[in-house]
C-alpha cells in the first residue's frame, strides 16, 4: 500500500501528515509504528491524520498518533502544523479553523506571517480528569522513585501532563526520571513529563518527555501545562515565553476557567510517496 505523506516540524517536535480526505488511510498500530521509524520508515515524533469532520459546523477531524503507534488526545504544536498542511493542500482557505480532537473542540489561527494560534482550552484539574489516582485535588502531588520524593503539579491539557520545578535543565535527568514517572501506577494513562526552570515571571525553560515517543525537542501541550502550573504556584505572570529545545513558544492564559492560548511557528520539511508493507511481524 503507497501513501503520501507530507513532513513538518513546530519548534523541532515533527511529524508525518496524512491526508485522510484526498486518499483513503487505514493504518494498523504495528504500520503506524514503521511509518514513524527514523531508520526504517520516515521518521517523527507524532503522525497526525487529517480526516471529514463528523460535526456541523467543523471543518476538520484531526487524530495524532504516537510514535508508539498509539493514539492520543491533543498535542499542541501538532495543532498548528495541521492548520498550515490544510490551507497549503487548499483543503480549506479559512484563516479561522475550528477542528475536531479525542479531547474536544480547538480554534487555530493562522496570521498573515503563517504564525498559529491555538486555543487550547481551559485546563483541568480534577484527578479523575487529568487522570491521576488520587482522592482529591492537590497543588502538588508526589511519589517516591528510588528512596527519593518527587513532587510535580499535574494538569490535563486534553492530555495529562505532569510538571516538575529544576534547577537547571541541561542536568536534568529526563530520559530516566521521565521514563519512570511516565508509566508510574498514579498515572492509569501515563502521563507526559515536564521539566521546567524558571528564568523570571515571564519566561522559562522546558524539556518534555513525552508519553510514547520518549523526550522531544517541543511539546505543545507540555508548555501549556508548564505555564499553568507556574502560574498556579505564582511563579509566572499571564504572558510568557517557553524556551524548549526546538524553539520559542508564546503563552498566554488569563487564569480560572479561560482557556490557553499557544502561539508558534510550522514548518514544512519535504514531501513523498512511501510504501507501507501489508504485513509486519
Amino acid at each position: 500500500m503507497k501513501i503520501k505523506f507530507t513532513k513538518m516540524h513546530g519548534t523541532g517536535n515533527d511529524f508525518v501528515v496524512l491526508d485522510g480526505i484526498s486518499q483513503s488511510i487505514s493504518l494498523t498500530q504495528t504500520q503506524m509504528c514503521f511509518l514513524a521509524d527514523r531508520h526504517f520508515g520516515v521518521g517523527c515524533d507524532q503522525i497526525l491524520l487529517v480526516e471529514t469532520a463528523k460535526q456541523n459546523a467543523v471543518d476538520f477531524r484531526y487524530r495524532i498518533f504516537n510514535a508508539d503507534g498509539g493514539e492520543v488526545e491533543q498535542c499542541g504544536n501538532g495543532a498548528r502544523c495541521f492548520a498550515r498542511f490544510v490551507r497549503q493542500k487548499k483543503l480549506t482557505n479559512k484563516s479561522e479553523i475550528h477542528v475536531e480532537t479525542n479531547s474536544g473542540l480547538i480554534i487555530l489561527h493562522v496570521d498573515e506571517s503563517d504564525q498559529v494560534r491555538v486555543n487550547m482550552g481551559a485546563p483541568r484539574f480534577i484527578p479523575a480528569d487529568i487522570p491521576i489516582n488520587s482522592s482529591e485535588q492537590k497543588e502538588k502531588y508526589h511519589v517516591i522513585l528510588d528512596g527519593n520524593k518527587i513532587e510535580f503539579g499535574a494538569v490535563s491539557m486534553g492530555n495529562p501532563h505532569a510538571v516538575l520545578q529544576v534547577n537547571d535543565v541541561t542536568k536534568a535527568d529526563v530520559t530516566h526520571l521521565g521514563s519512570r514517572l511516565e508509566t508510574h501506577e498514579i498515572f492509569p494513562q501515563h502521563a507526559n513529563i515536564g521539566f521546567m526552570q524558571i528564568e523570571n515571571k515571564i519566561q522559562f525553560k522546558l524539556r518534555v518527555y513525552e508519553r510514547g515517543s520518549a523526550e522531544t525537542l517541543a511539546c505543545g501541550t507540555g508548555a501549556c501545562a508548564a505555564m499553568v502550573i507556574g502560574r498556579q504556584w505564582g511563579l509566572l505572570d499571564e504572558k510568557v515565553t517557553a524556551r524548549l529545545p526546538g524553539g520559542d513558544l508564546c503563552i498566554e492564559w488569563a487564569g480560572g476557567g479561560d482557556p490557553v492560548y499557544l502561539t508558534g511557528p510550522a514548518s514544512f520539511v519535504f514531501e513523498g510517496e512511501i510504501e507501507i508493507p501489508a504485513e509486519l511481524g
